[in-house]
């Protein structure tokens, strides 16, 4: 799988080290992608391996005119720059998972942001499958491989088919579509990889 190559090893308490396993051979940048209030920093929450960064403000009544709380009224704070996590599978890949904003006025910061990523996750609310164009028209204009996982909301709807919501999402067949819970790591991971094994049937020379 293409990445940042890791030639040097940093010693335990030098600078980096908390950013660089000991073990680890590839390291990729993958984007955790959805609209607002889906999830993302729930899920980047739940797996990293390393304390979490979050760029989070609480939503002020200024915002609430811009941003669409349809759904998400109990939420109360925003990601406003990125979300960032680290998690090592085996095989001595390690994922910097960043989490994108969602909402449509931080459009300026996903070139950013997307830079040097090999895939994203895209995180959809079944309740509002239409809050999720955006981002995955987003995400398909950068050109980036990518898997969606359903965020298993409580209230989410069970009578949706895959194919209903492949067709409701205009996905590509080859898409990978799982659910998850993002408040549960083994879940959270199991989409991850989901994705990853993505990645290397998208470019298996580049993933050799």
């Amino acid at each position: 799988m293409a990445s940042a190559p890791s030639n040097t090893t940093p010693s335990a308490g030098a600078p980096g080290a908390v950013h660089r396993p000991d073990t680890a051979r590839d390291l990729v940048k993958i984007l955790v992608a959805g609209p607002f209030g889906v999830g993302k920093t729930t899920l980047i929450d739940s797996v990293s391996e390393i304390r979490p960064l979050h760029t989070e403000e609480h939503l002020s009544e200024a915002s609430a005119e811009v941003d669409d709380l349809a759904g998400v009224r109990d939420k109360s704070t925003t990601t406003v720059a990125i979300d960032f996590g680290r998690i090592s599978l085996p095989g001595d890949v390690v994922l910097y998972l960043f989490g994108t904003p969602g909402q449509e006025r931080f459009r300026a910061l996903w070139d950013d942001i997307a830079y040097g990523a090999l895939g994203a996750l895209v995180l959809v609310d079944s309740r509002r499958l239409d809050a999720s164009f955006d981002v995955l028209g987003l995400v398909e204009e950068s050109g980036l491989p990518y898997a969606v996982a359903f965020n298993a909301f409580p209230d989410a709807p069970r009578h949706y088919g895959a194919e209903r919501l492949r067709q409701a999402l205009d996905l590509e067949p080859g898409t990978p579509m799982v659910t998850c819970d993002a408040r549960d790591p083994d879940s959270s991971i199991d989409a991850l990889l989901a994705l990853v094994d993505h990645l290397i049937g998208h470019d298996p020379v580049e993933a050799r």
